[in-house]
Parts: structure tokens; C-alpha cells; sequence
């Protein structure tokens, strides 16, 4: 099902995905965030589908297929670094700190900041060109929006 993307995403070549496709690679990343600590938890999950929902427009029924198709593609995916140039090549940097702001809502969506979680998101981060102060600047506005 994933093999075109899979060899897309591994391909050298540059030229950006399709929305679906990149909606996909978003989500992927996202589900990838969310298992780093070992526990994919419900809450994360949950959070997840809001967020697919919200940044794309989709049914929940829609967002609960593409996190599930997300899963499959984040389980057969080499590495993180695929996903993020996929993402950094289609999305223009003042929306990448929007992809920041996904990635804290999973990361702070159990309760819980697990180091695992935080290792990654600052690696994702990097590797979509956003420096740190926009990651914390980011991470504020979550947490303000969930206080």
C-alpha cells in the first residue's frame, strides 16, 4: 500500500509530495512521536485525530483512517529524517512552526514530557529548520492553550 510513498520518501530526489501524501507524512511523524517512549498512549492518539482533523480538514472518520494509514507507513518508514525533509520541501517555514506546535500537542497530550519524546521532537525540529527558541516559542503557546 505505502511502497510508492516509502520510495519517495527515500529517493534523493527533492520534489515535494502531493497534499495527501504529505498529510500522511505529517501524521506518520506525529504517531512516530507519540510511540518514542514506548507507550502509545490513548490520550495520544486521541490527540492525534484532532490535530489531522483540524490541519486538514477531515470527517473524524477521515482522520481516524489517515492516523491509521499513518501508523502502517511510521512502522514500515526507515527513519525520522524521511518524513521531516518531506515535510521541510512542502511547507513554507512560518507553517513549520505550525508542525512544531503539532508535535508539542502529542508530546503534552498524556501529561507526561518523556525524554524520549523530547529527544525526538528537538531532532524533528532541527531537521525542519526550526531553531530552538521557535520550538519553545511554539511549546508556550500549546501549553497556553491547554491551561
Amino acid at each position: 500500500m505505502f511502497v510508492d510513498l516509502l520510495k519517495r520518501l527515500t529517493e534523493p530526489d527533492t520534489t515535494p509530495l502531493a497534499d495527501p501524501d504529505a498529510h500522511l507524512a505529517l501524521v506518520a511523524l506525529l504517531v512516530r512521536l507519540a510511540r518514542a517512549d514506548g507507550d502509545y498512549a490513548e490520550a495520544e492518539v486521541t490527540r492525534i485525530d484532532r490535530i489531522a482533523a483540524r490541519r486538514f480538514n477531515l470527517s473524524p472518520f477521515e482522520a481516524t483512517k489517515l492516523r491509521s494509514q499513518a501508523e502502517e507507513l511510521e512502522a514500515q518508514a526507515p527513519d525520522t529524517v524521511r518524513f521531516t525533509r518531506a515535510i521541510k520541501d512542502g511547507v513554507p517555514y512560518e507553517e513549520r512552526t505550525g508542525v512544531i506546535e503539532a508535535l508539542w500537542e502529542v508530546v503534552l497530550a498524556d501529561g507526561v514530557r518523556d525524554q524520549d519524546e523530547n529527544t525526538l521532537l528537538r531532532l524533528a525540529a532541527n531537521l525542519l529548520g526550526v531553531n530552538d527558541r521557535d520550538s519553545a516559542l511554539a511549546r508556550q503557546r500549546v501549553e497556553a492553550r491547554e491551561a
